[in-house]
């Protein structure tokens, strides 16, 4: 039996990523008609972050995963809604953006500018090096998650896919 209290977590996280989703369609000037679509992709994204999260998968792993689910899934609706994908990709990954890492990474790159504070804390370099590394892994995720069903699919107009057929051809070595 799955605990009630999970699934509102991840009811509200679907909510909250699926409004910003929304809200930075609205602000890349995301066509009206398709804003929802925005809105899901970026909820189903981070909602599949936020589980592979509670699974213990790793937050690279778990950005990896949802981003690709972005990338794919904003594939197929560009064919259903006739708008190119990245109408509604950028604004769904927007969600899994590692703002609190680089916040992290910036207030420690300030306090060290200040002498004293790294003799109170020397680990603050340490800090500060951890937040950069996974602000920069997580960026990177990202952006090669948005890009692989875009480069698995560049030959091809997204009107023109047809994934069984596309895969089967990948398939077969002559």
């Amino acid at each position: 039996m799955i605990d009630t209290d999970i699934l509102l977590s991840i009811a509200r996280d679907f909510a909250i990523a699926f409004i910003v989703g929304v809200c930075w369609g609205v602000l890349f000037g995301t066509p009206k008609k398709v804003l929802i679509v925005a809105g899901l992709l970026g909820g189903l994204g981070h909602c599949l972050r936020f589980i592979l999260l509670e699974l213990d998968f790793g937050l690279i792993m778990a950005t990896l995963t949802g981003s690709v689910a972005i990338g794919f899934i904003g594939i197929v609706a560009a064919h259903r809604v006739d708008n190119p994908p990245v109408v509604f990709t950028m604004p769904a990954c927007i969600t899994m953006i590692p703002g609190m890492y680089a916040y992290k990474t910036m207030l420690a790159g300030i306090k060290i500018t200040d002498l004293s504070v790294v003799d109170d804390n020397p680990t603050i370099l340490i800090t500060m090096a951890h937040n950069l590394t996974l602000t920069m892994s997580l960026l990177f995720t990202l952006a090669i998650g948005i890009c692989i069903a875009a480069l698995l699919f560049r030959q091809t107009s997204v009107k023109e896919i047809e994934f069984a057929k596309k895969i089967e051809r990948m398939t077969h070595f002559k």
